[in-house]
């Protein structure tokens, strides 16, 4: 090797030692949300996106059983999670949360929950996180392009995970007519209806299925309907029968107000002793929770 080869491979050596260890590449497929830039010397090791999913966001402060009121919102979810790149100094979970908490709220967002250290809360089971011990988690809510977005943050080994929820209604993939076709071919519907948690108060996003529910009824005016109600094992048996049978009342109540004539509605509930899915799981349990339109 000549003299000069020496030099520029000396040269490029130590050009690669001051520049460090290269940064690692991103998940195939995975790129960050436009609502927040990522921490520095981060990459995204994985990632999950969902047209249509339900997540309950903690709100407030831990009581002494360390756990905080829910907000049960539904919409487009995704889930990114980022890992430091080798060699990096380590961004500290307080740090990771200071920074995402002063981003929304220059965004004119809020800070809904702060949630420190590790294991002193657990995020949900609606997050579907085998681990659910949070670490300097923190709950956002801030608004971009008039859409809602709910956001939690917590800090994992090696980086954090970002959980981003911008809040809209499914869109319904099943025409008036399909309802009526399926509704004298199967002889029921099943709705799922949104209520306020332990309550028969139905949630304005239901608005929309309670219409198309409605307007197949009207669609096949001689049939007589029973609408039943139904929820998960979580609480008594007595308890969850009285529950369903409100929820029922409540249902039928909406769809006489949509024009349904009431002669052709009768209410029933059955509480947990119908389930149609395993209430292990949370997806189970969210299934278990539903109103049915049973023809007469």
């Amino acid at each position: 090797m000549t003299k000069l080869a020496r030099l520029a491979l000396f040269t490029a050596c130590f050009a690669a030692l001051l520049a460090g260890p290269a940064a690692a590449e991103d998940w195939g497929g995975c790129k960050d949300h436009p609502l927040f830039g990522r921490m520095p010397n981060h990459f995204i090791y994985g990632c999950d996106h969902s047209q249509f999913e339900m997540r309950r966001f903690p709100v407030g402060p831990m009581n002494k059983e360390g756990k905080a009121k829910l907000q049960e919102v539904e919409g487009e979810f995704w889930s990114i999670q980022y890992v430091i790149d080798e060699g990096a100094t380590k961004a500290s979970g307080l740090q990771i949360q200071r920074n995402f908490q002063n981003a929304a709220k220059k965004a004119g967002g809020t800070v809904e929950g702060t949630y420190p250290e590790w294991c002193s809360f657990e995020l949900d089971e609606s997050f579907k996180e085998g681990n659910s011990c949070t670490n300097y988690g923190t709950t956002l809510k801030l608004n971009k392009g008039g859409k809602d977005y709910w956001v939690f943050v917590n800090a994992v080994n090696e980086g954090y995970k970002l959980y981003i929820l911008a809040v809209g209604e499914m869109q319904q993939d099943v025409s008036v007519n399909e309802l009526v076709e399926k509704l004298n071919k199967d002889g029921f519907l099943t709705l799922y209806i949104n209520f306020d948690t332990g309550k028969a108060t139905i949630k304005p996003d239901s608005d929309k299925t309670l219409d198309d529910a409605a307007a197949a009824l009207k669609a096949a005016p001689s049939l007589k309907v029973e609408v039943g109600g139904h929820t998960d094992n979580v609480g008594t048996p007595q308890a969850n029968e009285k529950l369903s049978g409100e929820r029922a009342q409540a249902v039928m109540a909406a769809l006489v107000k949509r024009g349904v004539a009431a002669n052709r509605l009768t209410a029933k509930g059955y509480g947990q002793s119908s389930p149609i899915a395993d209430n292990r799981s949370e997806d189970g349990r969210a299934k278990n929770r539903r109103v049915e339109l049973v023809k007469k």
